[in-house]
């Protein structure tokens, strides 16, 4: 995604975005890097709610504070999730899966891309909005999840719309909500998770752009307005939807109010379902 909001926000501030990844700890690796570079504007990090909102409460030496070490220029874009079911599971709604997860002897098992993911929490969340009978069963890959919720391994998972669009689409995977706070254009006969009447659950794997700590006004108002525009793009919107992400926008003082309380989301999720970092 970075590399194609970069050169459309190039042409705004007349000079080249270059895109460097700095893999490792789910983001943390990068967003250091980022949090100990000089408040100038020629280093920008794109982080997630991995990065920024989730490893503040699973990881307690983190070696950044996400609100203290760095600016937060614009929330960019949102990547939502599907709640999917094997088609063998008898349930066509969430209320009805929920209903038939308490008939079961056991608890019913869920997987996840790996262990403190998003969508892992979001399968936490559930439990807690609603006393569910599930079990995390983390992955390494999200990839082999989806595989294994569409062989009948698992019955059960939360993951990004466009990874598992194609086998709704074919038949092999059955969506029952998404856990968005509205519909989406992909899937508009999916409705929401609150549709369903569980309240407070919007959970997306968001993405937004950063800089170190006191970054001046002007500049972060400079990077705001190239973000703005590339994200309004009209050729480069449609290319953004394809990776399953949905554009944002956000002003600097209202990410930094989200961010805020996401975090604290995060850590009563993580606190209540007792989640440990690998």
């Amino acid at each position: 995604m970075a590399r194609l909001i970069g050169p459309a926000m190039a042409k705004v501030l007349g000079q080249p975005v270059v895109v460097e990844n700095r893999p490792g700890a789910s983001g943390a690796v990068g967003s250091e890097a980022i949090a100990r570079s000089a408040p100038d504007g020629y280093s920008l990090l794109l982080g997630a709610v991995a990065s920024h909102a989730i490893l503040p409460t699973l990881m307690p030496r983190l070696p950044y504070d996400p609100l203290r070490d760095f600016t937060a220029i614009s929330l960019t874009t949102n990547a939502p999730n599907l709640l999917v079911v094997n088609p063998k599971v008898p349930a066509r709604t969430l209320p009805e899966f929920l209903n038939w997860a308490h008939r079961q002897r056991e608890k019913v098992a869920y997987a996840s891309a790996g262990n403190g993911t998003s969508s892992h929490l979001a399968g936490e969340l559930l439990v807690l909005r609603t006393g569910a009978p599930l079990e995390h069963v983390p992955y390494s890959s999200g990839a082999q999840a989806v595989t294994d919720v569409i062989s009948g391994q698992v019955p059960m998972l939360v993951y990004q719309v466009t990874a598992v669009l194609p086998y709704v689409r074919e038949g092999s995977l059955r969506a029952l909500a998404t856990t968005s706070d509205a519909r989406l254009s992909w899937t508009p006969e999916v409705p929401t998770v609150q549709e369903a009447g569980i309240r407070d659950f919007d959970v997306a794997a968001w993405h937004g752009l950063f800089g170190p700590a006191g970054l001046p006004t002007p500049i972060v108002d400079a990077v705001y307005a190239a973000l703005r525009s590339a994200l309004d793009d009209p050729a480069l919107r449609p290319r953004i939807q394809d990776l399953g992400l949905v554009p944002v926008g956000m002003p600097s003082a209202e990410f930094s109010r989200f961010l805020a309380a996401d975090i604290v989301r995060w850590r009563e999720v993580i606190h209540a379902a007792n989640v440990k970092a690998d």
